[in-house]
């Protein structure tokens, strides 16, 4: 059986980077920099308040329009598993724009060459 490392390090320095633009585009409150993370027939399901919102990534993109920056924003980003063409990022987010926090599952799809979140699962957490 060949021992073949299949993942480069560079692939999960570049699943980082783009869930960490994700993160940069909620700092400044800028959705067109949070789109720059997603692939552009990505979907999200969470609660945010207690109510279901969930559908297309444009629900977030509206989200990010109506609540502005989130400057105090705090994340960790975890690569918890990754293939050459697929991955999963928790993220660890506290104060974004409307002070919740929450913990993100961002599973991202590598297509010729560039790496963009496919779908998005989150839990807010009472402050």
């Amino acid at each position: 059986m060949p021992n073949i490392k299949v993942v480069p390090t560079s692939d999960y320095d570049a699943v980082v980077a783009t869930v960490q633009k994700y993160v940069d585009g909620l700092r400044i409150g800028n959705a067109g920099d949070v789109a720059r993370a997603f692939h552009e027939d990505a979907v999200m399901y969470g609660f945010t308040n207690g109510q279901l919102l969930g559908g297309t990534i444009q629900n977030l993109y509206t989200f990010v329009d109506e609540n502005g920056d989130a400057p105090e924003i705090a994340t960790r980003l975890d690569v918890i598993g990754i293939t050459p063409t697929t991955a999963v990022v928790r993220v660890d987010m506290e104060s974004d724009a409307i002070g919740a926090d929450y913990t993100d599952f961002h599973t991202l799809l590598k297509q010729d060459g560039e790496w963009k979140v496919i779908a998005k699962v989150y839990h807010q957490y009472d402050n």
